[in-house]
């Protein structure tokens, strides 16, 4: 798949392929049914990726005509860098096209993004149990030892 693969920045004209994989991203995460996020929420999602003021960006993985990956980033300020950081919010790929480099190129297509933004810094978070993923997160970045806390208000 990697051969015929392209990566690039998500377009208007995506909404139709993209919105499947946004849906298959978040029931991975219990996002779906009676916990489904808010149908605003994806709405507003979507509308920040076309806006020049907002710091959030996507890119998709497409192959042979189809959508079958997508990934969403955000830069953000830091108290630790001139420069802003870049945080990984979201990656997912498609049932077929998983373990065919995929999620690598869209890694590494953040990567140059934020690069050419002049970050110091690309970081991610995912659930312990996923293990699957971690096997590639293993090989193309480091785990920084850090555990994440929360509180919902």
């Amino acid at each position: 798949m990697t051969d015929a693969l392209r990566i690039r920045p998500l377009a208007r004209s995506d909404h139709e392929q993209w919105l499947p994989l946004w849906d298959g991203y978040n029931a991975f995460y219990g996002r779906s049914g009676a916990t489904a996020l808010d149908p605003a929420i994806t709405a507003m999602t979507w509308s920040r990726f076309f806006d020049a003021y907002e710091p959030v960006h996507a890119l998709v993985a497409e192959s042979e005509g189809r959508l079958v990956g997508l990934t969403h980033y955000l830069f953000h300020r830091s108290t630790t860098s001139i420069a802003p950081n870049c945080y990984l919010q979201d990656l997912f790929t498609s049932e077929a096209a998983r373990g065919k480099g995929v999620g690598g190129a869209l890694i590494e297509s953040v990567y140059e993004a934020a690069r050419e933004a002049g970050s110091p810094r690309v970081y991610w978070q995912t659930h312990e149990t996923n293990e699957t993923a971690m096997k590639l997160y293993d090989k193309v970045a480091e785990r920084s030892g850090f555990l994440v806390y929360r509180k919902l208000i």
